[in-house]
């Protein structure tokens, strides 16, 4: 015991990569997963014993993507061999396989019948639609907005109605001063008020439609007067011939008949017999045929 072997020591020192500690007790740590065992401090602190947890990975070489053994000095001063630099020992053992634990047991089938019928497994439905696309019931700012409708148009723009329709158009000043017009709004808007005058609106009745409850502030009053000209027309006047009721149809009635042989009453167009006294008749025609 008292004599050391330094073979052991050395080739085990060799597997170290990097410069080795003066002084202290050197430590080896590997990874293990199996065949331990637990030592005392007073073998992993003995001045004359270097440790290593696994021995056996340091005969077998090691990748470069394993761990590296770290040296960490101890607490004790030893005297350290040469230092020497020597590749990477070899990788970690591949760990244990993880035992699976077996299933429920499947019972014996008896004589004479047959195995259990593995289930068919249930179709499965389709799955639903998508639902349709979200539409909005009010358009977005952004969307296009329709066309406006045209001004309306008299059927004739006679002399008589242009005159009559500039100069209502220009009275609305003195109504309504935010209806100064320029000449050319007043060419644009006479013949939309020649259709209202075309359609026996009274002129008192065009200028309050136009200048009655008026948004405050008033911004931009030929845009205004444009729509009301067009979307509060009215229709034209009826005329005499529209305003009567139209006659109702006269149903033909057929009058009573009194019947010559039974003096009973039937509907007929003309006076005679009824219609079973007329079989009557014809059957003792044909009697009195057979008989001669």
């Amino acid at each position: 015991m008292d004599t050391q072997h330094h073979t052991a020591l050395t080739r085990a020192l060799a597997e170290v990569p990097g410069p080795l500690p003066t002084s202290g007790v050197i430590h080896i740590t590997l990874p293990h997963t199996d065949r331990f065992t637990v030592v005392g401090n007073h073998l992993a602190q003995h001045p004359d014993l270097i440790f290593c947890n696994q021995p056996a990975a340091l005969l077998c070489p090691r990748s470069q993507s394993s761990q590296t053994p770290v040296a960490a000095p101890g607490p004790q001063a030893a005297p350290g061999p040469s230092q020497t630099h020597v590749p990477d020992p070899d990788p970690d053992p591949d760990p244990a396989p993880v035992p699976v634990p077996p299933g429920p047991p499947v019972p014996p089938v008896p004589p004479g019948t047959s195995a259990p019928e593995t289930p068919v497994p249930l179709p499965v439905a389709p799955p639903p639609p998508p639902a349709p696309p979200f539409v909005p019931l009010v358009p977005p700012p952004t969307a296009p907005k329709p066309p406006r409708p045209p001004l309306p148009q008299p059927g004739a723009l006679t002399p008589e109605l242009d005159r009559a329709a500039t100069a209502l158009l220009s009275d609305l000043r003195r109504h309504a001063p935010q209806f100064t017009l320029s000449e050319g709004d007043i060419r644009h808007l006479a013949p939309a008020v020649a259709t209202w005058l075309e359609r026996d609106a009274h002129p008192d009745t065009i200028r309050r439609t136009l200048t009655d409850d008026l948004p405050q502030p008033l911004r931009h009053p030929v845009k205004l007067l444009k729509h009301r000209l067009t979307a509060l027309l009215p229709p034209p006047l009826p005329g005499a011939w529209d305003l009567v009721a139209p006659a109702r149809p006269r149903v033909a009635v057929t009058p009573f008949q009194t019947c010559a042989d039974c003096d009973r009453a039937f509907r007929s167009a003309d006076p005679g017999c009824c219609r079973d006294c007329r079989e009557t008749r014809a059957h003792r025609g044909e009697d009195v045929r057979a008989a001669a």
